[in-house]
């Protein structure tokens, strides 16, 4: 059975290397303990083939194969 692949949406805060982007993904979630509101934040590398995301823009990606030791997400769209 093929598993659904993950799509996240965050801001390009880095894109000073070749066809990467660093995208910062921002999540709230409540504690199930304490109830309280938590923000979790999480950086990840992006592959863009083409270079059109830059730094500030809102990105959609989607999980794929690995192509490098840290990079597995592949951009979709730049949102703005």
């Amino acid at each position: 059975m093929r598993e659904r692949k993950r799509i996240l949406e965050g801001v390009v805060v880095s894109d000073k290397m070749k066809k990467t982007r660093v995208v910062l993904v921002e999540r709230m979630f409540s504690h199930p303990i304490y109830k309280k509101r938590v923000k979790v934040r999480k950086k990840y590398k992006i592959h863009d083939e083409k270079e059109v995301a830059k730094k500030g823009d809102r990105v959609r990606f989607i999980e794929t194969r690995p192509i490098s030791k840290e990079k597995c997400w592949r951009l979709l769209e730049v949102l703005k």
